[in-house]
């Protein structure tokens, strides 16, 4: 690969790790700027009107821009992350990937067509609640203009991305969370109360048309790249994708087993490497239903705005947890002098930690450190 020289070497520990193995050391996704560019580019001019030059949100606002059924600039799009790439060592198992991101939950937006883009926020609620009637009636829309605009880009950045990068697929949602995206998260929480049946069938349907829009998103990437990937950062030769419930911080572990874990065990039953993005100490009370789904292969932990960082001690008991019941474990955002603490309290099977470094050498000793790190 183009801008991941090691790419080939990083795909054999991705491997290893969905198997709870590892090589030689845990799996570490650092990077830091490139000591030489790999290839000289000239970054375009910010074309007018554009909302944000941030990558993580550059495709939403390059199609708020131009419109889904418009003429979406992709030679700006390549350049832009091109350029960010060929300036970036991609340290361990980071590699370089264009997400196609229109938003978390965008599933609502393919079943109603209601989509705002604010600088680096998407809002999908519409405007009034879909009534039961109309909900339980949606369908699959192939010809939905955000829909096409997304297959579009998937089609035409993985096939410039041959050999050189990867595409990730966009942010489909958790299945209740788009369906508090349709209902709104005050009626939904309600009808869990008035109208459970509903909520259940609505939950079932979303769910069928989540996985066939994934299966359509996937079918066309992989057309042109070997494996998968999406917005959480990982690799797989399958299809992985992080399932999540953001829904269920405000749901007791009751609820959460009638109206949530149906729908993550029917992810669980049609992905290959499915992990769950647990977002939040209000989840802490379902870890041990997550951690019974069968094929449920890890979980990411994210403590929230306000809480101790991903790699204080206080968050040590649940990772061990985690591991106890065989499941990989995801942590972003690690501070590299946490690094050597964290890893002497875990298993370094299953363990996949993203960090940063000031320059390409001290990544590369990050890297080397890792290896005794997890002996």
């Amino acid at each position: 690969m183009l801008y991941k020289e090691d790419w080939d070497e990083a795909q054999r520990r991705f491997q290893a790790w969905w198997e709870g193995e590892i090589i030689d050391r845990v799996l570490i996704q650092v990077t830091a700027p490139r000591e030489k560019p790999i290839r000289q580019i000239k970054p375009l001019p910010k074309p007018e009107g554009l909302k944000t030059e941030n990558l993580g949100w550059l495709v939403a606002a390059c199609v708020d821009l131009w419109g889904p059924d418009g003429d979406i600039d992709l030679e700006f799009i390549l350049n832009r992350f091109e350029y960010h790439f060929s300036r970036t060592f991609f340290g361990g198992e980071s590699f370089p990937q264009i997400w196609l991101n229109l938003g978390p939950g965008v599933l609502a937006t393919y079943l109603t067509g209601h989509w705002k883009f604010i600088t680096e926020t998407v809002w999908f609620k519409v405007p009034q609640p879909m009534s039961w009637g109309d909900l339980l009636s949606i369908r699959y829309d192939a010809e939905n203009p955000y829909l096409k605009a997304t297959k579009f880009l998937a089609e035409e950045l993985s096939k410039a991305g041959e050999g050189k990068f990867m595409v990730a697929t966009t942010d489909i949602g958790g299945i209740m969370d788009v369906l508090a995206s349709l209902r709104h998260t005050e009626n939904l929480l309600v009808d869990l109360y008035d109208h459970p049946e509903e909520v259940k069938r609505a939950s079932d349907l979303i769910g069928g048309l989540w996985h066939r829009c994934y299966e359509e998103l996937h079918g066309i990437i992989t057309r042109h790249q070997f494996g998968s990937g999406a917005w959480m950062g990982l690799w797989s030769p399958e299809r992985w994708y992080p399932i999540q419930c953001d829904f269920a911080y405000m749901l007791s572990p009751d609820f959460f087993d009638e109206f949530v874990m149906p729908g993550l065990r029917y992810h669980c039953e049609h992905l290959e490497h499915p992990i769950y993005h647990w977002d939040g100490v209000g989840q802490i009370p379902h870890l041990d239903m997550l951690l019974s789904i069968k094929n449920l292969r890890g979980i990411q932990w994210v403590p929230g705005a306000g809480k101790p960082p991903v790699d204080d001690e206080v968050w040590y008991p649940l990772y061990k947890r985690i591991q106890a019941a065989g499941k990989n474990l995801i942590l972003n955002g690690v501070r590299p002098n946490r690094m050597e603490k964290l890893l002497s309290e875990l298993k370094p099977e299953g363990v996949l930690i993203s960090t940063w470094a000031s320059s390409e050498a001290e990544a590369k000793e990050i890297l080397k450190k890792a290896v005794k790190w997890s002996s």
